[in-house]
């Protein structure tokens, strides 16, 4: 007599998806270790179905292998489909989609966040690229600025409380914008750009052509600009975490110390920055993750810090 397969317990998909920002983002993984167990937890689940849907999106493996897409449209409507389902309450079959189940159903997780998110990714399948600075962080907004503020769900925030989630946001957009500047050829050898066309007309590069080795002087100034974009915005998703408890401060300063680093790197090796992959080291990491500790010690201030008016502020819907 055959009986009903049983399904993956709580624990099982949280322990696949604790693998899974092992294996995907070591400096996530290390800063997500800061949290309290049930606050990593969740952030490993919301990971896995982030991870998965980037990995279905650009046809690769863990963030890696990225290849030119022709079947954009269909990826894209696979991960509607399954986040559909998962948002549903229905068991997906796929452990990162049943990770965004369980995540949601215990925090509340807006629909417009995980909407916002597969925005993004839409983004990509029908060849969108900037114009203008605006339209460069309207895309972090929807690639990762949202993540931000699903994250700071996760961790107990109020998605009614616009100030705490903008700060969120800031991380968001300062660890994208981290990531354009490292990834310039990467993303240009699979027929990609994030720079705006109005900073390639002012530097004088041919559309299409950016990543040629001969422009490499031209974009280190432009990965400059970027990495300076970069630690505004980390600068104020910093001042954000104050309204944070300390361990997940410690955890959200962790992560802005690690990824503002890459961004650093590349503005300081200049046209070297893409003879290889801009990385943090283990030192680099545990460096940042005791530079955090002592700020996330220090007493909070009240009121805090008002946001830079001139940083881009996203309209949520």
């Amino acid at each position: 007599m055959t009986g009903h397969r049983a399904l993956p317990s709580r624990a099982a998909i949280v322990a696949t998806a604790g693998e899974t920002i092992a294996r995907g983002s070591k400096s996530f993984a290390v800063a997500s270790r800061l949290f309290d167990r049930r606050t990593r937890e969740r952030a490993w689940l919301l990971y896995a179905w982030c991870r998965a849907c980037d990995d279905i999106a650009d046809d690769q493996q863990l963030g890696h292998g990225m290849a030119r897409v022709e079947d954009g449209a269909a990826r894209l409507a696979l991960i509607r489909a399954r986040t559909d389902k998962a948002l549903s309450g229905e068991v997906v079959g796929d452990p990162a989609f049943d990770a965004l189940r369980i995540v949601a159903a215990e925090t509340g997780l807006p629909r417009r966040m995980t909407d916002s998110l597969i925005e993004g990714f839409a983004m990509d399948a029908r060849d969108w690229r900037p114009r203008s600075e605006a339209d460069l962080l309207t895309y972090c907004y929807h690639v990762a600025g949202v993540v931000g503020e699903m994250m700071a769900v996760v961790m107990g925030v109020d998605p009614a409380d616009e100030a705490t989630l903008t700060r969120a946001t800031d991380l968001g957009l300062a660890f994208q914008l981290a990531n354009i500047a490292r990834d310039i050829e990467e993303d240009g050898r699979v027929g990609r750009c994030y720079l705006p066309v109005e900073w390639l007309v002012e530097m004088d590069i041919a559309p299409g052509e950016h990543f040629r080795p001969w422009y490499r002087q031209r974009l280190a100034v432009l990965a400059g600009r970027l990495a300076r974009m970069a630690g505004a915005y980390e600068q104020s998703a910093r001042i954000g975490a104050a309204a944070l408890s300390f361990r997940q401060a410690w955890a959200v300063l962790a992560a802005a110390h690690i990824y503002g680093g890459i961004a650093r790197k590349v503005a300081d090796a200049g046209g070297h920055a893409w003879d290889h992959r801009v990385t943090t080291t283990r030192g680099e990491k545990l460096a940042a993750v005791g530079r955090a500790f002592i700020e996330a010690l220090r007493p909070r201030r009240e009121p805090a810090e008002p946001r830079d008016p001139d940083l881009w502020t996203p309209v949520r819907p």
